[in-house]
């Protein structure tokens, strides 16, 4: 087996190695002939891949959480990177084949997310509002800071969903800052909140997969309805504004209709909680794409960024040579005279 990691493969090399399924989706071609769309990943990233000609035994023995053996080549598929399989098989007990060690995690540890959400939810001064935050939280705690945030766009990876839900709230804690009449406690507690549904509409947060009641509700409808249990345990009115605010937050944080939400955002903290979400994730979606990309070059296109492929830049120190940087600070110089505020 190669010592090599996913994104250690350049274009066109061939490759044998150990990776984990992450996704195994059955098919059939225009032939009416069965095969596996595999997402295969370790913890360098994730990569596609097709099965062609599957048997039955096949879609039964490679299934999402199953570590094998990848003999493949690395191409280009539709501006994708996508590995052409010549082989694969199980590992055996005496190979590498636990799931764990090829799961993409996040950069921060579970306590140190624990202990920045709780923080926040320290900040929250609305009692009603905290009690619910509270309640919610200790009934997902572990799944909370270990499911992913997506099964394959952004922040897909053990973690994600806890990550991303900090990322968001470092952002919103910026806005609310810079912006007078800003609700801080509903802002902070929607951001915290909108996507703990996830814990439920989604399988396991390494070999991920969409449960029954994803599949059939969806993670705002399932948040929805947390609330409403939520606040009948504790005892609360239903219909008070503060808890119609924090539903409308949920309910409203995809932005329209025809993206999943069943309202539109009609708060001033529910709009900025849908475009704070939109930014966080497609700025990691970008931000993962890039890491795979050398400078001068495009990246693979993102699917959740209308299909898009992003530039990497070379860097200042390729494009311009020594004497073109003495030049540049010559003319800055001269050019700073002219200018009194740099007096």
């Amino acid at each position: 087996m190669d010592n090599l990691q996913i994104f250690d493969v350049a274009l066109d090399q061939n490759f044998n190695i150990y990776v984990l399924i992450k996704v195994a989706e059955v098919r059939e071609d225009r032939n009416g002939k069965k095969y596996i769309s595999f997402t295969f990943q370790d913890r360098s990233g994730s990569i596609e891949g097709k099965f062609w000609g599957a048997t039955e035994q096949d879609i039964e023995q490679y299934t999402s959480g199953q570590v094998v053996a990848l003999a493949g080549k690395r191409e280009l598929y539709n501006g994708k990177p996508q590995v052409r399989i010549n082989s694969l098989r199980l590992a055996n007990d005496s190979e590498p084949n636990d799931p764990s060690d090829y799961v993409e995690r996040g950069p921060m540890t579970r306590q140190e997310m624990v202990n920045e959400v709780l923080a926040t939810v320290e900040s929250i001064e609305n009692t009603t509002i905290d009690a619910i935050v509270r309640y919610l939280l200790r009934e997902v705690s572990w799944d909370f800071f270990t499911y992913p945030a997506a099964k394959k766009n952004h922040h897909a990876y053990v973690g994600g969903l806890g990550f991303h839900t900090i990322s968001m709230l470092r952002l919103a804690q910026s806005v609310a800052n810079q912006y007078d009449n800003i609700n801080k406690d509903l802002l902070y507690a929607g951001v915290i909140i909108h996507d703990i549904g996830k814990t439920v509409e989604f399988t396991d947060p390494m070999s991920t997969e969409y449960s029954v009641e994803g599949n059939l509700i969806g993670h705002i409808s399932i948040v929805d309805e947390m609330i409403t249990l939520a606040v009948d345990k504790l005892g609360f009115d239903q219909y008070s504004e503060d808890v119609v605010l924090l539903k409308h937050m949920v309910l409203a944080h995809h932005g329209k209709q025809e993206w999943g939400s069943p309202v539109s955002p009609h708060l001033l903290e529910a709009e900025i909680l849908h475009h704070l979400d939109n930014l966080d994730a497609s700025i990691q979606m970008m931000t993962t794409a890039l890491d795979h990309t050398a400078p001068g070059e495009f990246s693979a296109r993102i699917f959740g960024m209308d299909n898009r492929a992003f530039y990497k830049p070379k860097g200042q120190t390729e494009v311009l040579m020594d004497q073109e940087n003495d030049d540049a600070s010559q003319i800055l110089e001269e050019t700073d005279k002219d200018l009194p505020f740099f007096e």
